[in-house]
């Protein structure tokens, strides 16, 4: 099954993605949510499923302890353990965004033989105490890589 990349509600931004199963474009990391608060959930639960990152042919991430982030109104999103990713294919990146959900996100940009793809992945390095299992946890741009597997 593939998957769209971060949290965020529709938008046409082609920096968007989620790690969803779905199509459709979605904003960067917690950016322009329709609800602001009152009733606003933000879910976090352990996916024992393999789940994978694949661009240009080279599996970037590939792990069996992955996190789905599930938030209110906007598609569930993969998170990925650091020790499962390809850390060697990733440069930090000077960008960063707020969410008021879970705090401050930093940015990787994805080394590949074609170039450098810019701010393809995030984290919450210090997110906020109510979604502290995805610290330090890695989230990809669907829109950004080729595909993002989840598998039985």
């Amino acid at each position: 099954m593939t998957h769209d990349a971060p949290a965020g509600n529709a938008s046409p931004n082609p920096d968007d993605a989620t790690g969803n199963p779905s199509d459709r474009t979605v904003g960067t990391p917690c950016t322009e949510h329709g609800s602001q608060g009152g009733g606003h959930r933000v879910d976090v639960n352990t996916n024992r499923h393999r789940v994978r990152v694949i661009h240009l042919g080279v599996t970037v991430a590939d792990t069996q302890a992955a996190l789905t982030v599930s938030e209110t109104g906007l598609p569930d999103v993969f998170y990925f353990p650091r020790a499962d990713v390809n850390m060697a294919r990733l440069e930090r990146s000077a960008h960063t965004s707020r969410c008021p959900f879970k705090g401050e996100a930093s940015y990787y940009h994805l080394l590949t033989e074609e170039g450098v793809v810019e701010n393809a992945v995030w984290t919450y390095e210090t997110p906020i105490e109510t979604v502290q299992q995805i610290k330090g946890y890695l989230a990809f741009y669907t829109s950004k890589v080729d595909r993002i597997d989840q598998t039985s």
